[in-house]
């Protein structure tokens, strides 16, 4: 284990944070005659009494109308100062600057201007980059980890080495396996993707004394919408536009934000780079006022991308001017801009008539309004609800163990010959560990990343267990050239081997797409020589955000494991030793589907459709919708045990109430709108028994997917539900789910409107099936009898 810190004496946090906080409060500092220089805080009454008469100060007072007083006082140029993320000070009102950018995607991260760590605080847990965590499929657990990312984040607030603004999560749906930034994302299934999205969010958020109004700290959601490709074959996020059907926005690429702002209650969503059937989405009045904050009533503020309003002037050439560019961004419904742009030339755009200060007071009040609700203008954080967190309640023993625990649950386990994988411990004396990935450190924890605790390689896991020898193999995981000859020395004296190989930022990233979905250069060569000379198991641990074409080592018998583990963070290599010798037995399921390389090179990543097209051949895309043959495919995964489901309890038929003259009572109807009164408590039970049948206790997803009727081009199935459930061996467990007619057997028509669809839905766990009728019944709701089994 390489520890990446140690451990500040313990004295008092709150005494370390004297003049430090630039983060939050960029160092400002009062400075009085014979007197230590102090931070300022906005309207901390108790170092200046006269901060007491501003009615923004009184904390007796609604969110409401302080925002309001405060935006009276302001200039237009002091006003302007505030639409911006480094922004300005007010030193008449006691107002020091703010840097609104920070980023919390797995862990507090070094990354935007508003966090940093020093030797005070070194490091903050580094949980696994975010796919591999989706894959864990347990709810509990994302909402968890939001928990002790944002307590890290208040202990370092306090200390001055972090802001309360965190511009995570990326929500966005990984559509293509190329993209570089899949690895930030839940997968390609929109309700994981929400259910992850909404969890991370109230994890992160919510107060810990109950109060709604009060945040903990404030998460957003981003990139909204429909932004998935960063850099492929020339096409860049600047410049790209997304041609996206209404059908795909609103059933694929929407519900994640959706789930953002109504069900996790996040306090700003970040609009993106790309444009949208021809609109910047940072200038589209739609995407922005009209549905994040009409229709779905966010509280709190939209933030651009960092110089996207720079861009799509600049870039993507949408308005003549600058002060154009302005006006139509904050018109749209902006109300932060990530840059300098708006701070440029909003002043401009108001004294050229193309917009009004009214609506810049709408914008600030959106950015002051979530100030308010995380305490920054209550004066001294030290003596509010978190005063008492700092250095030492960062990495404490319980958060590594947790991020060990993250990575565990959600490591996947592709194929296991029977004799391969779990290890004993004590029946092998020797292991070979091979390959780039082997021992590297900064590659476990993915991109938006901080510095971690301390780190435990792969290498590190395994030698903790057994005597081990090591061999890179490729001078990096490009590997232009396999050097083969000393991996194969030691896999064939070892009793089994371990191939960790991949990728890393430098083949998948921000701005960088990949063309390629095999194993990097002569990473496969490599793997199949070593197979073939080893004397015992070989087991292939692929680290990567992505998914691979490894189709040559799921068809080689040599090769007797495979295991998928994403990048699993600052614990990631005791988490595969964990699982390789059997200490955990591996639960994860792949969250994204993998395709092989043909996909890659029939279908350009600039195509947006999801659904297949049978006429050009386009076989769609993601488990809902492709068509073609896959590697692996969504929802796959393996354990150490196996388990059996049987059905409890499920109706075959529900009869939609419709009130009489309705139209489809008198014409033939493949759906209804899925609204209104009909919905109201149109809901089913399904009760599932879950058994482990295998000798090894360990945690089993159930997934309940649907098949619903073909209407609408709907999907051929889609996931409604899943549920995590430990088992010992030989022990049982009822599972049920609660099906809401109305928003989980709806699908989205051609216009974008959702329906329910009438017929036949097939429900489907595991090679369950069963076939549930809906149809139209009576004005009153009715439910066939449940059927026992």
């Amino acid at each position: 284990m390489t520890p990446a810190r140690n451990r500040a004496p313990k004295v008092s946090s709150v005494l370390l944070c004297l003049c430090c906080i630039h983060a939050f409060f960029s160092c400002a500092v009062q400075l009085v005659a014979g007197q230590t220089p102090k931070p300022v805080f906005a309207c901390d009454v108790g170092s200046d009494p006269s901060l007491a008469g501003f009615g923004f100060c009184n904390t007796s007072l609604g969110v409401e109308a302080r925002v309001a007083d405060l935006v009276q006082r302001l200039t237009l140029q002091e006003k302007v100062g505030f639409l911006v993320n480094n922004a300005g000070n007010v030193d008449r009102l006691g107002i020091p600057n703010y840097k609104w950018w920070s980023e919390a995607l797995h862990g507090v991260s070094y990354v935007g201007g508003g966090t940093s760590f020093s030797s005070l605080v070194p490091g903050a847990t580094s949980f696994p980059q975010v796919i591999l965590t989706a894959a864990s499929f347990n709810a509990t657990l994302f909402e968890t980890i939001g928990k002790v990312v944002s307590t890290e984040a208040r202990a370092m607030h306090n200390v001055g080495l972090a802001g309360l603004t965190f511009w995570s999560p990326n929500v966005n749906i990984f559509r293509d396996p190329r993209w570089g930034r899949g690895q930030e994302t839940r997968g390609e299934d929109p309700l994981l993707s929400s259910k992850y999205a909404s969890g991370y969010v109230r994890g992160l958020q919510q107060s810990d004394d109950g109060n709604a109004d009060r945040l903990k700290v404030a998460a957003c959601c981003k990139h909204y919408t429909a932004y998935d490709i960063d850099n492929w074959k020339g096409v860049d996020r600047f410049h790209f536009n997304a041609v996206v059907t209404q059908q795909d926005l609103d059933d694929t690429f929407q519900p994640p934000f959706k789930s953002c702002v109504l069900d996790g209650n996040v306090a700003s969503v970040m609009c993106s780079y790309n444009q949208v059937n021809g609109k910047p989405t940072c200038a589209d009045p739609d995407l922005l006022a009209g549905i994040v904050r009409g229709k779905w009533k966010l509280n709190g503020y939209i933030v651009s991308d960092c110089d996207s309003v720079k861009v799509f002037y600049n870039t993507q050439h949408y308005t003549k001017t600058p002060e154009e560019a302005a006006a139509k961004a904050i018109l749209a419904g902006l109300d932060l801009n990530c840059g300098s742009f708006l701070g440029q030339h909003t002043e401009a755009a108001v004294k050229g008539g193309l917009l009004n200060e009214s609506a810049i007071d709408k914008a600030i009040s959106n950015n002051f309004a979530t100030l308010m609700r995380l305490g920054f203008f209550d004066g001294d954080p030290r003596k509010q609800l978190y005063g008492k967190l700092g250095p030492d309640d960062v990495c404490t023993p319980s958060n590594q163990e947790l991020a060990r625990e993250a990575a565990r649950q959600g490591i996947v386990l592709l194929k296991n010959t029977v004799g391969s994988l779990p290890l004993s411990s004590t029946a092998i004396k020797s292991l070979a560990v091979i390959g780039p990935n082997a021992n590297v450190m900064k590659t476990m924890i993915g991109n938006y990343e901080g510095t971690p605790c301390k780190y435990v390689t792969p290498l590190q896991g395994l030698a903790a267990v057994v005597s081990t020898t090591y061999v890179a193999g490729c001078a990096d995981v490009g590997c232009g050239t396999a050097q083969t000859d000393d991996a194969k020395k030691a896999a064939a004296s070892a009793d089994a081997t371990v191939l960790v190989m991949g990728a890393d930022q430098s083949i998948e990233k921000e701005s960088l797409d990949r063309v390629d979905l095999h194993l990097p250069g002569q990473q496969s060569l490599l793997v199949s020589e070593v197979a073939n000379v080893s004397k015992g198991p070989v087991i292939l641990v692929i680290m990567s955000g992505g998914g691979m074409d490894v189709s040559f080592a799921k068809d080689n018998d040599k090769i007797t494991s495979i295991l998928w583990v994403g990048y699993p963070g600052e614990a990631g290599g005791a988490a595969m030793a964990d699982v390789i010798f059997g200490d955990h037995n591996p639960s994860g399921r792949l969250p994204m589907t993998w395709y092989p390389q043909s996909y890659a090179d029939a279908v350009p990543m600039t195509n947006m459709n999801m659904r297949p097209d049978p006429a050009t051949g386009y076989p769609g895309r993601t488990y809902r919708f492709y068509t073609g043959p896959t590697v692996y495919s969504f929802g796959d995964g393996l354990s150490y045990s196996n388990f059996s489901h049987s059905l409890v309890q499920a109706p075959q038929l529900v009869s939609v109430p419709l009130e009489e003259g309705h139209v489809c009572r008198s014409s033939a109807c493949k759906s209804l709108e899925a609204t209104g009164e009909m919905c109201s408590n149109l809901a089913l039970d399904v009760h599932l028994n879950v058994k482990n049948v295998g000798r090894f206790s360990g945690s089993h997803t159930v997934f309940l997917f649907s098949s619903p009727p073909s209407v609408h081009r709907a999907p051929q199935k889609h996931l409604l539900g899943f549920e995590k459930v430990f088992l010992a061996s030989q022990s049982e467990a009822q599972v049920q789910f609660k099906v809401d007619v109305c928003k989980d057997l709806s699908v989205v028509d051609e216009l974008g409107h959702w329906k329910v669809a009438l017929g036949t839905h097939v429900l489907h766990v595991g090679d369950l099936k069963h076939a549930l009728s809906v149809q139209i019944g009576p004005s009153g709701l009715s439910l066939s009898p449940p059927r026992r089994f």
